[in-house]
């Protein structure tokens, strides 16, 4: 695994879970995230003119992916609203990298070293673990079945999209395809949002919190450019799982300051997860 690549996904790791922090503290989470898809889409609309559109051939793969990503904001979103966050942001992200690795051997003809594969089942394990806490600690309520439905749903929307994107970048240039992905995000998201919630909402909550929604905005659009760049020249089933680093400094934000448990047993989680990453990088 390339150093230059675990560098990038690392950074774009810390990035994604501190975007997804921020719309977990916001009191209007839908809104919230509209108004960051929306933000994010202006920034790469800004850039476009400076790198030009991708090539034609791309243009379906971004359609499509878009198509994803604003069905992966809206259950992320409607996740957050009813489940914990250090519950529903793990589950989904370790269970992504598992459905990607197939979706990346059948169809790409990836094919992995025996330490890539035990790096990858570590990574994995270590985020669903931590995740699979918040269950043990409900103290005789019921486990949180459609959160974990809701989490599980999440992850395969995450594995399809990172694996159209990453077929894409391999085969032309990432930067103008994810701005021009970025860019029509919005077109899908903000008429649902608006039409749920109405456009004074959006104003009510620009007013509110627009320093935060700026600095979410920028986060997605980075952190998300950084993977892509990534996936241009590092195996797509290595990339991903390295990705969900974000699940154990998502977990980690959640316990800081939003005074959820971590536990001893979410610290072994996030040790495996880190484990698993040294193994990839030395033996994948």
């Amino acid at each position: 695994m390339p150093i230059t690549a675990l560098i990038l996904l690392f950074f774009s790791a810390s990035m994604h879970a501190l975007w997804n922090f921020l719309l977990k503290s916001s009191e209007q989470k839908y809104i919230a995230m509209g108004w960051q898809v929306i933000l994010s889409g202006l920034f790469s609309t800004v850039l476009i003119f400076f790198v030009g559109l991708p090539p034609r051939s791309m243009w379906f793969f971004a359609v499509l992916s878009m198509a994803l990503e604003a069905l992966y904001f809206i259950l992320l979103c409607s996740a957050y609203s009813d489940h914990d966050f250090s519950l529903v942001y793990p589950i989904a992200r370790g269970s992504a990298p598992a459905m990607l690795v197939l979706w990346s051997a059948i169809f790409l003809r990836e094919e992995l070293t025996f330490g890539g594969y035990i790096g990858l089942a570590m990574i994995t394990s270590g985020i669903i673990l931590i995740g699979a806490t918040t269950l043990l600690q409900n103290k005789g309520e019921k486990p949180h079945l459609r959160g974990i439905l809701t989490a599980l749903s999440v992850a395969l929307v995450i594995s399809i999209y990172t694996f159209i994107d990453g077929t894409a970048v391999k085969h032309g240039p990432a930067m103008p395809y994810g701005l021009f992905m970025f860019m029509m995000t919005p077109l899908v998201t903000t008429p649902y949002i608006a039409r749920r919630y109405g456009w004074g909402s959006f104003v009510d909550v620009w007013k509110k919190n627009h320093g935060y929604l700026l600095l979410g905005g920028v986060l997605g659009l980075v952190a998300y450019m950084m993977a892509l760049f990534a996936y241009t020249f590092a195996p797509l089933s290595y990339s991903g799982a390295i990705r969900e680093v974000s699940a154990v400094i998502g977990a980690f934000l959640g316990w800081r300051f939003l005074k959820e448990e971590m536990g001893g047993v979410r610290v072994v989680g996030a040790a495996i997860v880190f484990a698993g990453v040294m193994v990839i990088a030395i033996f994948g």
